[in-house]
């Protein structure tokens, strides 16, 4: 069901649609059997909303929350094998709809900012690990070292954590590796994280003719004050469903693979696409 990202693909478009949800809600701090609980009830509400795969704030099984995770990673962060998953998975299970969950990960005595995707048959199949951290988290988790992609039902979707969604070249790392959607939890705050997200999403969109989804924070997290609106955008760019601002909620959209073709037909940048090595040595400096 997952991979980690290599080398450039060219797979098939997926032969049908899919749905998929972003959930925002107000995380309790620290209080992971509380969060976790939230999270499952969301599972089943996106399995009556007949989507697929639903995805959920960065971090939102502690909230963002360094301090608390800092200070206690035994309390706050998820270990490997972690049984307070358990309402999850059983949420996954019994509905058939995969979840990418945010969590801060303690593995081996390090510290991470993960994206954990739980299986539509309640498996935890693999966690990917923020490649990008913001500088405040530098000095508490450690970076990912390599990219994933997630597998269903023909679909392609690549993940993300917030700031990585800043760099052009993690999506397009994406797009690559033949994704079709990009998939990011974040915290995004009111004002300039609003401004971001809507600046940073449909760009990456657009740039690599994919969907992108974000799933956002609602409320007060580890001192940020969350801008919620959650948001899919279509492979132009185009702005298909936004949450609201600072209540708890579901959206959902449908991924077509039509869109995707007729997308791709009219922005053929992705097909187009040189080796962006050959930019670098054939760019002239004056001076």
């Amino acid at each position: 069901m997952t991979e980690h990202a290599g080398q450039h693909r060219v797979p098939p478009l997926p032969s049908r649609p899919i749905r998929i949800a972003a959930a925002q809600a107000q995380a309790e701090a620290g209080d992971v059997e509380a969060n976790v609980a939230t999270v499952a009830a969301m599972v089943r509400d996106a399995a009556r909303a007949e989507a697929r795969l639903v995805v959920f704030p960065e971090k939102f099984l502690s909230g963002y929350e360094p301090d608390l995770v800092q200070a206690d990673p035994h309390r706050c962060a998820v270990q490997p094998g972690d049984p307070r998953l358990g309402p999850i998975v059983d949420a996954c299970r019994e509905t058939g709809t995969a979840a990418v969950v945010g969590a801060a990960f303690h593995d081996q005595g390090d510290l991470y900012v993960s994206a954990l995707v739980i299986d539509t048959n309640g498996e935890l199949v693999t966690r990917y690990d923020k490649q990008h951290l913001f500088k405040s988290e530098r000095e508490i988790y450690r970076e990912g070292t390599a990219g994933c992609t997630l597998q269903l039902d023909g679909w392609r979707l690549g993940l993300g954590i917030c700031y990585d969604s800043g760099f052009p070249e993690h999506a397009r790392a994406a797009a690559l590796d033949g994704c079709h959607a990009y998939v990011v939890g974040a915290l995004f705050s009111v004002g300039n994280g609003y401004h971001e997200s809507r600046t940073w999403f449909p760009a990456r969109a657009l740039d690599n003719t994919c969907y992108a989804v974000l799933a956002n924070h609602i409320g007060t997290t580890g001192g940020w004050n969350a801008c919620g609106s959650s948001a899919i955008w279509g492979p132009d760019g185009r702005r298909l469903a936004e949450a609201g601002a600072d209540r708890a909620e579901l959206i959902t959209a449908d991924l077509d693979p039509r869109t995707l073709l007729t997308a791709r037909a009219s922005e053929p940048m992705l097909r187009d696409l040189r080796d962006t090595t050959t930019y670098a040595r054939a760019w002239h400096r004056l001076g």
